[in-house]
């Protein structure tokens, strides 16, 4: 019963790659690798065809494709377009939709952070994500949550980092 915090993991991925754009060095628009890299993510190889089919189910639910597992990372691609670039919006979409959202949120040079506050039917709880922008085209950092997800207890942390690949992102992709 694993893959419940396997979803939360990659979704606090996604939020770190989403935040790091509200740094004070602006990442570069285009699109971007993300990963998040955690002890729960090596279990992934583990892990039927099947679940892993429920588990990517369970990703669409909350607006975004199942990433690439592989080695204990979770990878996966975002698009930051040029206009949340130049007003350091992330794109937060799927927070609304997991129920999920960012309070007291701090940046101090390139470094950010902001607590995690999970409560909906699916995943209640709280935890904090923090990224430093290396570059324009690189990010790292951390999260880490303890709650519930659909009933499971979670109290999982994850590395994450972010580099740019491309200019410009494939039709369909932004903020995803």
């Amino acid at each position: 019963m694993r893959k419940l915090p396997l979803s939360l993991t990659l979704l606090m991925a996604l939020h770190m790659g989403a935040h790091a754009a509200e740094n004070k060095m602006q990442m570069k628009p285009g699109l971007w690798e993300m990963s998040a890299s955690s002890e729960l993510l090596n279990l992934v190889e583990q892990i039927p065809p099947n679940q892993m089919q429920n588990l990517s189910n369970l990703a669409k639910q909350y607006g975004f494709d199942m990433p690439k597992i592989q080695n204990g990372a979770a990878t996966s691609k975002v698009c930051i377009t040029p206009e949340m670039a130049a007003q350091n919006i992330p794109p937060s979409f799927y927070h609304r939709q997991s129920g999920c959202e960012a309070r007291n949120a701090n940046r101090v040079d390139n470094r950010y952070s902001a607590d995690l506050v999970c409560n909906s039917d699916q995943v209640s709880g709280q935890g904090k994500a923090e990224a430093t922008l290396n570059t324009p085209e690189s990010f790292s950092g951390k999260t880490s949550f303890k709650g519930n997800v659909r009933g499971v207890a979670v109290d999982e942390s994850a590395n994450t980092s972010g580099r740019w690949i491309a200019a410009s992102c494939p039709v369909g992709k932004a903020g995803n």
